[in-house]
């Protein structure tokens, strides 16, 4: 049986889990401007943007896998996706900064020549696009006021995390071995959703025809 303090455990060792890798990227920035010793490399900014890129592809893929898990594993754990989501969008928009304030510094032409001339950065920038009303309804009086519409709006989730993947794949120059478990991955949980969906069809049919 889950007990109030389980649930009050496990919530604040997702959080934790989930805020840790930013706090402890940040504290090597805070050295790396203060001039000590980091582990940001030679190239800080390229670090960082990997980092947050990493970050925010696997958040997404947590987040996908969080029915799965319920469902097979019978976890009552379906109530902590909309905060594994909104830690997703965190990544995101961290990633997004990085690009937009320390990469180009908020130089609107090269940014929206490089948005049209490389489709990597184009699937990075749809991706973070939808991200963005995932995140801004992912409350509670949100999901009231919006209803059915809610769900069909967060099924947006599956072609933000496609457009992520390919993203971070198209981003990598030398060693695709993470990008390509990322999409394996998402290989699996989009199967494991187009056979329940199926599964659903089939029953439905046969109900159809008895």
């Amino acid at each position: 049986m889950i007990t109030l303090e389980k649930v009050f455990s496990l919530r604040v060792l997702l959080h934790l889990l989930a805020i840790g890798p930013v706090l402890w990227l940040s504290y090597q920035m805070w050295l790396w401007l203060s001039g000590a010793p980091h582990v940001l490399t030679a190239n800080p900014i390229e670090y960082i943007t990997d980092f947050t890129g990493r970050g925010t592809v696997r958040m997404l893929l947590i987040t996908l896998c969080v029915t799965p898990l319920a469902k097979l594993g019978k976890w009552r754990i379906l109530k902590y996706r909309r905060l594994l989501g909104l830690y997703a969008f965190l990544y995101g928009m961290l990633h997004f900064l990085n690009y937009m304030v320390l990469d180009y510094f908020f130089d609107w032409e090269l940014i929206i020549e490089d948005v049209l001339e490389r489709k990597a950065i184009t699937f990075g920038m749809i991706a973070f696009a939808c991200l963005i009303p995932l995140a801004a309804t992912s409350f509670k009086f949100m999901m009231k006021k919006m209803g059915k519409n809610w769900q069909k709006l967060h099924r947006l989730i599956y072609i933000i995390t496609i457009l992520a993947v390919t993203h971070n794949y198209m981003m990598v120059k030398a060693d695709v071995l993470v990008p390509t478990i990322h999409a394996m991955i998402l290989a699996i949980l989009l199967s494991y959703r187009v056979y329940v969906n199926w599964l659903k069809y089939k029953t439905s049919n046969k109900k159809r025809v008895a």
